[in-house]
């Protein structure tokens, strides 16, 4: 599976989905069953490196400004989030987290922001069509601190001045 085809995929569930984050999981495992095992892992090998790619300080700090706060697992569930956004808001929020004040037509911390059960999606599947957990995929774990200039995504200044057109459209909510 090659990255464009990983992205169709995203896109196309996420659509059908009408942008719910747990409707998309469900729909990605539907799909992700259509495929042979190794498609499977192909799968979860772009999207395991993309979660990594997106330990960014810079990330977290946009994520504490768009759910009001965000812990550790908060901002796991973000990154999950946020590459079931698509290729170019993923993209986007690497190159520029503020930018995501422009990316994202609304943001409802009730509905978005948590896509813990897209990151499960093809592990569920690789179990449904194996019977058996998904092996190792042989990626390098993330690292133990995010990449960039460390933030406190609690310092409510701090974030207004690093995200500051996020912070206007959706901070301080």
């Amino acid at each position: 599976m090659d990255e464009t085809e990983f992205w169709e995929i995203i896109d196309s569930t996420r659509e059908a989905a009408g942008g719910d984050p747990e409707d998309h999981a469900d729909l990605l495992v539907e799909r992700l069953v259509l495929l042979d095992p190794d498609s499977v892992l192909d799968f979860a090998r772009h999207f395991e490196s993309r979660y990594n790619r997106a330990y960014r300080w810079e990330l977290w700090g946009a994520a504490a400004v768009l759910l009001g706060g965000a812990s550790d697992d908060a901002f796991d569930y973000f990154r999950c989030w946020l590459i079931g956004q698509g290729r170019e808001i993923f993209e986007g929020a690497l190159y520029d987290p503020d930018s995501l004040a422009d990316l994202l037509d609304e943001f409802d911390e009730d509905l978005d922001g948590d896509g813990e059960e897209l990151g499960f999606a093809a592990d569920e599947a690789y179990e449904q069509l194996t019977g058996v957990e998904a092996p190792d995929l042989g990626i390098a774990s993330q690292p133990s601190q995010p990449e960039g200039t460390a933030l406190d995504p609690e310092d409510d200044a701090t974030l207004a001045e690093r995200f500051p057109r996020l912070w206007e459209r959706f901070g301080g909510v």
